[in-house]
């Protein structure tokens, strides 16, 4: 029976890309129809380029063709000496990553696995383990094991051979609820900054688009991955109800959920090629009415050397577009304030440290009745990097006052013996010990604690 990928022509020959073919899908195999089970064996065998059904080469016309159709007869000698010769087809070149290179000269090459009980996929398997381990040094060992193991989970791998695994994601679908979401992603360290992330993403989007109903991504997102999974169509708003996800999926302290929704006419393998030809197209609609090309001579009294300033304002076309002098002085303001970086450093600090975990959200008033009768000013760490993504925080001493909050406030409702207020006490320490380490906020601490 044939794999009904093979029915789907490749965007590259719908837009009659010249370049060679990028790598090749992940094959769906007959059997990965996961309707029924998540426990079938899905390994992956390279694509059966002879499946694809040939094109037809129109080489003449049909005695019936339609009068609209254009006919191409073989030129004269006459008229190709006099025609002049057609315009040469610009090619657009596409500049293609590392990992898209090593696909498709079969140096690398990605399998999608589970615990089935083979060797080999025990071996792929491991070594994903193995590489999750070591990526991720805060999940427990043995936690990671147990779900890259368990028969409910799927993994796909990037595999060199023979069997070396250097990075892959572990994810688990929900048919019932369209989702899947994705426990694990990592790449090995010597492996990175050659595309392997978003080129493992886009064979994930493409295999369980189409060996599923699975068309949306829920995953939870420490503040160093964050950036990784924007990049990758993930949002931090969530569009899912959240009856449909809510209890079924691991919830992390201390990570930040977000969502990808996939479009179902997009290849996403083919994706990069077709950004590229709809920029060109909008490029060539551009240059069809812009007139930046035209080259203007400079004003006379340049050629005596008398160089006087000019109100670009009298030029008519700057008038006409709309500028003034107060856009040029926004271009050239910076976009945030000297202490953005330094304080967004310390907020992903605290966040990742291991005392944060009371700390990371509102407290939900379901679940603490009398919290806002007790407390009439909250804070939490979310809420700051709301605010610091405002540049409300213009100085070290706004962001300490509301860090400081959350410290008192939590030590005002809780008891000292808990673990809630040992908490507040232990990340503070911290907070202040990485703020002795900046030599200009050095003397804030006993300004501001009177110590």
């Amino acid at each position: 029976m044939p794999s009904p990928r093979n029915n789907i022509p490749h965007l590259r020959d719908l837009l009659g890309y010249p370049t060679s073919p990028p790598s090749s899908p992940l094959p769906i195999p007959t059997h990965a129809a996961r309707d029924s089970s998540p426990d079938v064996p899905l390994n992956l065998q390279k694509a059966d380029p002879s499946s694809h059904p040939a094109k037809r080469k129109a080489t003449t016309d049909p005695p019936n063709a339609s009068p609209k159709r254009i006919k191409h007869s073989p030129p004269t000698p006459e008229q190709t000496d006099d025609a002049p010769a057609p315009p040469v087809k610009r090619i657009v070149p596409f500049p293609e990553k590392p990992a898209v290179i090593e696909e498709r000269n079969g140096e690398i090459e990605f399998r999608v696995v589970n615990n089935d009980g083979r060797r080999e996929s025990t071996i792929i398997l491991t070594g994903l383990k193995c590489i999750f381990q070591k990526q991720l040094p805060k999940m427990p060992k043995d936690y990671i094991a147990r779900l890259v193991y368990d028969r409910t989970h799927l993994s796909i791998a990037i595999v060199k051979h023979p069997l070396e695994v250097v990075g892959g994601i572990t994810y688990r679908p929900f048919d019932k609820g369209q989702f899947a979401e994705i426990v694990f992603c990592a790449i090995s360290s010597d492996q990175q900054v050659k595309g392997y992330g978003a080129h493992l993403m886009s064979h994930l989007k493409d295999y369980v688009k189409a060996t599923s109903k699975v068309m949306h991504f829920l995953t939870y997102a420490d503040n160093y991955a964050i950036g990784y999974f924007k990049k990758q169509g993930f949002t931090k708003e969530i569009t899912l109800e959240k009856s449909r996800w809510m209890g079924y999926i691991k919830d992390y302290e201390g990570g930040t959920i977000m969502q990808c929704s996939m479009v179902p006419k997009i290849r996403y393998l083919e994706s990069g090629r077709m950004l590229l030809k709809q920029k060109e197209c909008a490029n060539a609609k551009i240059m069809a009415v812009s007139k930046s090309y035209e080259i203007h001579s400079p004003p006379a009294q340049w050629t005596k050397g008398e160089l006087k300033p000019i109100d670009p304002l009298t030029i008519p076309a700057i008038k006409d577009s709309g500028w003034s002098p107060v856009m040029d002085e926004l271009a050239r303001a910076p976009r945030h304030g000297p202490n953005y970086n330094a304080l967004l450093h310390l907020l992903n600090d605290m966040q990742n440290n291991s005392n944060a975990w009371p700390f990371q959200q509102p407290v939900n008033k379901d679940e603490v009745l009398d919290y806002y009768d007790v407390i009439k000013e909250p804070m939490d760490l979310a809420t700051m990097e709301e605010k610091h993504e405002k540049d409300l925080y213009p100085n070290p001493e706004d962001f300490i006052r509301d860090a400081k909050l959350i410290f008192d406030n939590c030590r005002k409702y809780n008891n000292e013996s808990t673990p809630y207020a040992k908490a507040a006490n232990r990340l503070e320490r911290y907070m202040w010990q990485r703020i002795r380490d900046i030599p200009e906020w050095s003397h804030l601490e006993g300004e501001m604690t009177g110590k």
